[in-house]
């Protein structure tokens, strides 16, 4: 019997399924093969964007590295959630280091690696970290700039779900303006987080010049496994920030977890790139542009926004920082990468990534 091969086409989605790729192009996740580093069984909320975003990350820097990976996990939801004593969710050389030391322990362990495989004449194994915004943008800030300093051998992943989720969702460093936490109540006169605070990480990562930083979200797994392949290229300090919507402190649905995670890109408030040595050398482009008020309304975190009573030019400012974001990294166009002009410094601070 003469075999057919079925076409399968989707149209008016954002949707690239695996069956439409070449099998060099598709996921790990969709190979038999795949390594499982975050097994099942552990304990994440329904719906959790870091629990796939660390799924994927992991389980493709095991295939860059053909499973020679060592793996160091900042205190956190993702720590907390996948190994409650005396169970663990990993499948591979895994270790839990404190809440703010996670950059220097594993630059500790990258230079054990290094100083094993010279006395036995190999190659030495790849050290991964990671951590949420709380323990990357604020507690393990200042450990995590030494190693951006030092360059040393190590991918950083910060998994950023934009508040300390794991305590009761508490404001971080990384929590957008307006948003609504158990430390930013929208009362009179303050309408939930202010705005011209924060850090921008990613961009922090570039001016130590390092040679790869990136930002990624859940919404496109496809080029989030393939930036951490790339990171995986380079030897020295690596950084990725990947948006990992969180239903709980969000007050959304958890089947909204990658819709929203697109949206954030698609608004320009997350803009996704790649860049190597300081240098901006690719963007996710916008296909089709959405207003902020798609992004925030469906998050009860920015609820307050939307009440009868709510200022109108607060949303203004939200969407000035998106469009703001979209001129500075050419988001929308035709060509990658193009220069931009850079807005004055007297302007309101960019939203951060």
């Amino acid at each position: 019997m003469q075999e057919t091969k079925v076409r399968f086409y989707q149209t008016g989605t954002f949707t690239v399924g695996n069956r439409l790729l070449d099998e060099a192009a598709r996921t790990v996740q969709s190979s038999m093969e795949r390594f499982n580093a975050l097994n099942s069984g552990h304990r994440a909320c329904q719906g959790c964007g870091e629990a796939l975003g660390a799924r994927y990350a992991l389980d493709a820097a095991m295939e860059a590295t053909k499973r020679r990976l060592i793996a160091c996990n900042a205190t956190g939801c993702l720590e907390v959630f996948s190994t409650p004593y005396p169970e663990s969710a990993w499948q591979m050389p895994w270790f839990h280091s404190l809440f703010g030391n996670t950059a220097a322990v594993a630059t500790g362990m990258a230079a054990a690696a290094r100083i094993k495989a010279r006395k036995k004449g190999v190659a030495p194994d790849r050290v991964l970290a990671m951590g949420g915004d709380g323990g990357t943008t604020d507690i393990g800030f200042g450990c995590l700039s030494g190693m951006f300093e030092r360059n040393d051998d190590v991918l950083y992943i910060c998994f950023d779900n934009e508040a300390y989720m794991n305590t009761g969702v508490q404001r971080s460093s990384a929590t957008p303006p307006t948003a609504r936490t158990a430390t930013t109540m929208p009362v009179p006169g303050y309408a939930g987080n202010t705005f011209g605070q924060g850090k921008n990480v990613p961009a922090i990562a570039m001016a130590h010049g390092i040679p790869y930083v990136a930002t990624a979200t859940v919404a496109d797994l496809h080029d989030l496994e393939r930036k951490v392949r790339r990171a995986m290229e380079f030897h020295g300090a690596r950084y990725i920030h990947i948006l990992v919507p969180c239903p709980l402190g969000w007050g959304a649905h958890s089947s909204k977890t990658i819709e929203l995670a697109r949206l954030a890109q698609l608004t320009g408030l997350f803009p996704v790139f790649e860049a190597e040595y300081g240098e901006v050398v690719k963007v996710e482009k916008i296909r089709r542009r959405m207003p902020v008020e798609a992004y925030m309304k469906p998050q009860k975190r920015f609820a307050h926004l939307f009440a009868k009573n709510a200022d109108p030019e607060v949303l203004q400012r939200m969407q000035h920082l998106a469009d703001r974001n979209i001129a500075r990294y050419g988001l929308i166009g035709d060509s990658e990468g193009e220069d931009v002009p850079v807005p004055e410094q007297g302007e309101e601070r960019a939203a951060r990534i």
